[in-house]
């Protein structure tokens, strides 16, 4: 065959992703666009199945299959695989499937026959030859022919049952099979099957080795003798632990690998069972023992590892307890009076039912507010984007638990040198450091005024070097997180930071088209290096190069180009040209031989460009070199990972899992392991070696992205990054309606002209239409390849115009859903769009730093306004139509003519990014929302600035005038809409939509880092 797969269902993979596995490796990592849906993915799978001759094994099916008398049936939420197995039995193609499992699934039987495409093969046991092997790796044995056939009899030659039964024969006779034979006839050691070998085994063990096995069972993993130590509630001493563990292992319930003991599948899904009938019956009967000293699943547990306890463990006790209690009401009444019971007990008394009780509750569709944690061990309890509105932790232990971050947009990463912490910076202006193994938040560092870019740490560990769109350069102490010097120079934002070899030179790339070197110790720049004609992106210094030792840099632009550098001297060495695109990203070799430049493979002896890759369906952002040198690692705008094998130039591993684009990739000192952080407000830890993502670090922060009045006053809307639109009464401040259905961030929102439309334009790729009366969702609008940024109706018409990161205007008919005219002669990404009031003229605004005109009817471009000098993020017509604002990343706004296109005035004052402007409904006043906290409003005539307006935490992202111009909304990152007076500037309310841990109670609370404390303040906690 082509390809050979094997894959365990032992974890019980959903049926979506056990698709996407296979074809990828089938692909060979090629598919860069897969189906969302089961069908479509499907549909991939028997493509490669026809096109090549590929065995592909799945084995342990029996995890996905239901138990008890539903034999064969497929388990709630995989009945899928049946689908995926009937496909494939009944399609033609020329491949083999071979799927082993203790139980025949149902819905084959049709297809099964001599002549037909499904065969069926049962499995024999051992004959007695074979069994005798087997028991000899056990020790001596004394036994006749008739004998050892006796036994292969009994137990049907079932290899686990003979090799338990062999530990028994052992410790119990003295090796002699015709003395347990003889007991056995007598009923004292017979077993129907293998789950009545393992209840006698069961029964006979320690209090200490059923715990040992309970845990290993709940791990799944092998798991190291330290970490069962740390697993068991009371203190054992390790001689006490490490005897329970060896005995265990010499009755073949445990094994030993290199990584640690664990347990055979039938073995473990054996103790699953007996733990899911245990804790149901200690729950329903308030009997708590189990309950209290084992964590059902683990918080801090690799990603799929918990999502496997999840469903193996969790779901399936959830389901007992409605079952024997009734409800799902029942079940938490049950749950507040066992908890009552154990409130304020010791921690060894109360254990993990605190945490226990927290993760069953949220399998449940109830509602958890205002419900009382206070005075428990909550530990283990996975918290990531769960709303605990009111929820009482006062006096709580919440060791081991895991929260939501309030993380931005992620941009950077890095791993310290010694791999025990990770470095992010994102969108909300900070600078976050991560222990890596525990995944606990252990610093905040504050200082940046704007958008982190890059982070990176010294060689020896000591500092924390930042830098971001604030145009300046910080470092920190990597200890402590204190502020050390802030390096300023640049005259526009700072996109890259690096340190040379010998940590005594900090290199950076700016905006303004140069490269600093400065001088770690004094903070001074001690060369600016011109060479490049745009934005200079990306940074790299060659760690032993040949002509330069430690001193080679790389520089990588905008103008598409990379630029080599002496740093010692400041010489200009050489160029490479090649790219046909931005240089996000570089990085060298350990070896100094190489360098990847997105995605290009130089030589740096003879500077040719040794590869380009091609298999990522957007823009590169990051590159890596695993430290073996074996792979080089990309991330990509198309929201993947991909890991390559430079020397054959194949993609090895396509990761998965982020829902936006991967902006950095920075791979782990030991090569096993790297991070990847991203726009969808998550950092990932990833096993390089399996694919498998480790740990999410997700964030949430109830962004207030864009603002709309309706056009009787009645209501404002605002979009969120919490994937929702809110409707207010902005004059009480209540909101009215929730909108869901986006599947990612809110970027704009616009009323139609008779106010019974609202549209949203999401990161999701679509537009929405609602109803505003009944807040229904009456049409989705697909069709952009990207994000949508800013949307406008008509004036007059049922049409919408979206602007989107795909570089192109859509026109939109909104009664059919049909896109009337897509215009692309943008550049880059469109920020902005607005029709003129009579509604013949759309304007549109863009990261290529270009405002266009066009003719609303035919889609035709009639004007390119050009004049600022960065990103255009925003542009309003006046009233009248003939002045076009426009606001942008420049600081400034500008005031064009829409007859000539000509700029005929600047306004200055903003210390920051301009994100929005609009006209007052008489066009006497211009108002503009800045990246610097603050609202400006100004006299169009004179261009001066009459009033400031202060009050927002954070940038101010949008701003709408109400339709009779007493009012201003401001929508801002500090999670907050407010409204102004718009004659006096005075703000009148402000409106607070609930966060995600709004009310949560954690007066006296302990377990938690001074970091992850100042986190859950800012999503809603109090008492902290």
């Amino acid at each position: 065959p082509s390809h050979v797969l094997w894959r365990s269902l032992r974890n019980a993979p959903s049926p979506v992703d056990i698709l996407a596995d296979l074809i990828q490796s089938l692909s060979r990592q090629q598919e860069r666009d897969l189906p969302t849906t089961l069908e479509g993915r499907l549909g991939r799978l028997l493509h490669y199945l026809r096109q090549g001759c590929c065995l592909v094994l799945l084995d342990n099916a029996e995890s996905i299959l239901q138990g008890g008398d539903r034999t064969g049936r497929y388990r709630p939420g995989f009945e899928g695989y049946g689908e995926v197995l009937r496909c494939i039995a009944e399609t033609a193609h020329q491949s083999c499937v071979i799927v082993t499992s203790r139980e025949k699934p149902k819905g084959l039987a049709a297809f099964e026959g001599e002549t037909l495409p499904v065969r069926s093969l049962q499995l024999f046991g051992l004959e007695p030859p074979d069994s005798r092997a087997l028991f000899n790796t056990k020790g001596g044995f004394q036994a006749t022919e008739a004998q050892w056939q006796a036994l292969a009899d009994r137990y049907s030659g079932n290899p686990l049952a003979l090799k338990i039964v062999a530990s028994s024969i052992r410790d119990f006779f003295d090796g002699d099979i015709a003395q347990f034979l003889a007991v056995s006839q007598q009923g004292g050691f017979l077993f129907d099957d293998i789950r009545d070998l393992l209840d006698q085994h069961f029964e006979r063990l320690t209090e200490l080795e059923k715990a040992a096995m309970y845990w290993l069972a709940i791990n799944r993993e092998p798991s190291a003798t330290a970490d069962l130590q740390a697993d068991l509630l009371t203190y054992v001493p390790p001689r006490d632990l490490w005897e329970s563990l060896n005995s265990l292992q010499r009755r073949s319930l445990v094994e030993r690998n290199a990584d640690g003991l664990t347990q055979q599948p039938v073995v473990m899904e054996y103790v699953i069972s007996q733990l899911i009938d245990r804790i149901a019956e200690e729950v329903a009967g308030q009997t708590p023992k189990l309950f209290i000293s084992h964590a059902l699943t683990k918080a801090e547990a690799k990603d799929y590892v918990r999502e496997t306890q999840v469903n193996l463990i969790l779901k399936p006790i959830a389901d007992q307890l409605i079952n024997r209690l009734g409800s799902a009401a029942g079940i938490a009444t049950a749950i507040q009076k066992l908890l009552h019971s154990l409130r304020g007990g010791t921690p060894q008394s109360m254990g993990y039912a605190g945490g226990n009780s927290l993760n069953l509750l949220l399998q449940l569709p109830i509602d958890i507010t205002g419900y009382d944690f206070s005075r428990l061990t909550v530990w283990q309890a996975y918290l990531q984007d769960v709303k605990l509105h009111g929820v009482n932790f006062a006096g709580a232990d919440l060791a081991h638990c895991v929260f939501t971050e309030s993380l931005g947009n992620v941009l950077a990463a890095a791993f310290s040198p010694n791999g025990q912490w990770i470095a992010t910076g994102d969108t909300d202006c900070r600078v976050r450091v991560w222990d890596s193994q525990t995944g606990q938040l252990l610093l905040i560092c504050r200082g940046h005024h704007n958008w982190v870019r890059a982070v990176a740490y010294s060689p020896d560990g000591r500092l924390i070097a930042s830098c971001g769109a604030d145009q300046t350069i910080r470092l920190w102490t990597a200890e402590d997180g204190i502020a050390v010097k802030t390096l300023t120079g640049h005259g526009h934002e700072v996109f890259a930071i690096a340190f040379s070899p010998d940590g005594q030179t900090l290199a950076s790339a700016g905006g303004d088209n140069t490269v600093k070197l400065w001088d770690v110790l004094t903070g001074t720049c001690t060369q600016t290096l011109v060479g490049h004609g745009d934005w200079v992106r990306s940074l790299a210094f060659a760690p032993h190069a040949i002509a330069y030792p430690g001193t080679l840099l790389a520089s990588g632009g905008a103008d598409h180009q990379i630029h080599l550098w002496n740093a010692a001297t400041g010489e200009h060495l050489r160029t490479l040209e090649g790219h046909s695109g931005w240089v996000h990203s570089l990085a060298f070799s350990r070896d100094g031989q190489l360098l990847d430049g997105t995605l290009k493979l130089w030589d740096c002896r003879s500077w040719d460009c040794l590869a380009t890759y091609s298999g990522h369906n957007g823009s590169v952002y990051s590159v890596a070199f695993s430290p073996t040198e074996d792979w080089l690692i990309s991330s990509s705008g198309d929201r993947t990972i991909k890991l390559w094998d430079w020397h054959t130039d194949t993609c090895l591993q396509t990761l998965h899992g982020h829902q936006n684009e991967v902006c950095a990739v920075a791979v782990h000192p030991d090569g096993h392991r790297l991070v990847g952080v991203s726009l969808d407000q998550s950092v990932k830890l990833w096993d390089i070696a399996t694919g498998h993502c480790l740990r999410t670090w997700e964030g949430h922060t109830d962004w207030a992205l864009p603002v709309a009045f309706s056009p009787d006053g009645r209501y404002l809307a605002s979009g969120s990054n919490d994937k929702t639109v809110v409707l207010w009464d902005w004059r009480t401040g209540k909101p009215l309606r929730t909108l869901s259905g986006h599947g990612d961030f809110v970027y704009g929102v616009a009323f139609s002209a008779d106010g019974q439309i609202l549209a949203s334009g999401s990161t999701d790729c679509t537009a929405r239409l609602w109803e505003v009366a009944t807040g229904n969702c009456i049409q989705v609008l697909q069709g952009h390849g990207d994000w949508i940024n800013a949307i406008a109706f008509h004036p007059s018409a049922a049409i919408l115009a979206t602007g989107s990161a795909d570089c192109t205007v859509k026109l939109w008919d909104c009664a059919t859903g049909r896109c009337l005219h897509t215009l692309s002669q943008h550049t880059a990404k469109v920020l902005g769009v607005a029709f003129s009031p009579n509604g013949s003229l759309l304007a549109s605004c863009g990261a290529d730093q270009t405002i266009r005109l066009w003719e609303t009817a035919t889609g035709k471009l009639l004007k390119t306004l050009t004049g600022h000098d960065s990103r255009v993020w925003s542009v309003a017509f006046s009233p009248c139509g003939r002045t076009l604002a426009s606001g942008s990343t420049d600081q400034s706004i500008r005031l064009w003519s829409v007859a000539t296109g000509d700029c005929i005035q600047v306004l200055r004052g903003h210390r920051n990014w301009v994100f929005a402007v609009a006209f007052s409904p008489d066009g006497t006043r211009l108002a503009s929302a800045a990246h610097d906290h603050t609202m400006r409003i100004w006299d169009v005539a004179t261009g001066d600035c009459l009033q400031i307006c202060e009050g927002h935490q954070h940038l101010v992202s949008s701003l709408a005038f109400s339709a009779d111009g007493g009012a201003i909304a401001t929508g801002s990152q500090d999670q907050t809409v407010r409204i102004w007076d718009a004659a006096m500037g005075d703000c009148l309310r402000v409106l607070i939509a609930k966060r995600l841990y709004e009310g949560m109670n954690l007066s006296g609370a302990t377990g938690l880092t001074p970091a992850t404390r100042a986190t859950l303040q800012m999503l809603g906690a109090i008492g902290v």
